[in-house]
């Protein structure tokens, strides 16, 4: 029995994917060092041609890959990380196994190839080892230490001073001084908790995403001449950096978004208001004028 036009799309459909995905974790396999990884990588590679000829039965025909997904997802582990890329990739094809529970009926293999993605992907993607994934609370602790203290103090200069060159520079001086502290406080931290993490790299990871963090929200006191504005920038900076953030961490190790999101801008953003209360209190108490 032939099948449909429709169900034939469908089958194309999934084939450009399995096909694009194959060459995207053969050429990712050929840039990992870690010998776990690569091997991981490479069973993925495998399976997902493996899928692509299952299809291609189907259909009869020969389907080129998406170029531009390959280029994309290849940037995208080269900039954020192996894990975060294949992750990413996965959940996408998550959307894809809805439409794979259609072809049951029609596609004898489609109920394997449900239960392969569903089963052993999933164990090969555990099977991931990342370095800057186990300092991930050396991070956070870098980044959220930044916005509270940062956003509060840029809240509270912007109305004591009033002039964005000097909003600017005190906060760069408070924020390196902070960022070294941070590092250093972390460092002491893990070397007395005994763990496997190396102490130097947690302090490192903290402070560089604590100075990061640091120019971002500064950028605009540098840029810009109206420090309401600059204000208003840095805040939406702020939770724009959160965001991404958490995000990251939302899709590289499988954590909930939405509840930390809201717990770290909702900190941010209440600090900075507080700040800033204390900045226009203390400026009209001491009569200063800059």
């Amino acid at each position: 029995m032939g099948i449909d036009e429709d169900v034939l799309k469908q089958l194309e459909i999934h084939q450009k994917s399995e096909i694009t995905e194959h060459h995207i974790y053969a050429r990712l396999a050929d840039r990992v060092g870690h010998a776990e990884n690569r091997r991981v990588i490479e069973e993925i590679s495998k399976d997902e041609l493996r899928h692509y000829h299952i299809w291609r039965r189907h259909t009869g025909r020969e389907v080129k890959p998406d170029q531009w997904a390959i280029w994309k997802y290849c940037w995208i582990c080269r900039i954020f990380g192996l894990t975060f890329g294949v992750k990413l990739m996965e959940r996408k094809e998550e959307g894809a196994q809805i439409s794979y529970e259609h072809l049951r009926g029609v596609v004898p293999e489609a109920e394997a190839v449900i239960m392969e993605e569903n089963q052993h992907e999933a164990a090969l993607l555990l099977l991931l080892d990342e370095e800057k994934l186990h300092y991930t609370g050396s991070m956070i602790l870098g980044l959220n230490d930044a916005l509270v203290e940062l956003t509060g103090t840029l809240a509270g200069l912007t109305l004591a001073l009033q002039n964005t060159k000097l909003i600017a520079l005190t906060g760069s001086i408070t924020g390196i001084a902070a960022a070294l502290s941070m590092g250093a406080s972390e460092y002491l931290s893990t070397k007395a908790e005994k763990t496997d993490k190396n102490p130097l790299k947690a302090a490192i990871y903290t402070g560089i995403t604590y100075l990061a963090t640091v120019l971002l929200l500064i950028l605009p006191y540098l840029l810009l001449e109206n420090y309401y504005i600059c204000l208003g920038c840095t805040l939406i900076g702020a939770v724009a950096i959160i965001a991404l953030f958490n995000y990251y961490i939302s899709v590289a190790k499988d954590e909930p978004f939405q509840k930390r999101f809201l717990e770290m801008a909702g900190l941010s953003l209440s600090v900075a208001a507080f700040s800033f209360l204390i900045g226009y209190l203390l400026r009209t108490l001491l009569g200063v004028e800059v």
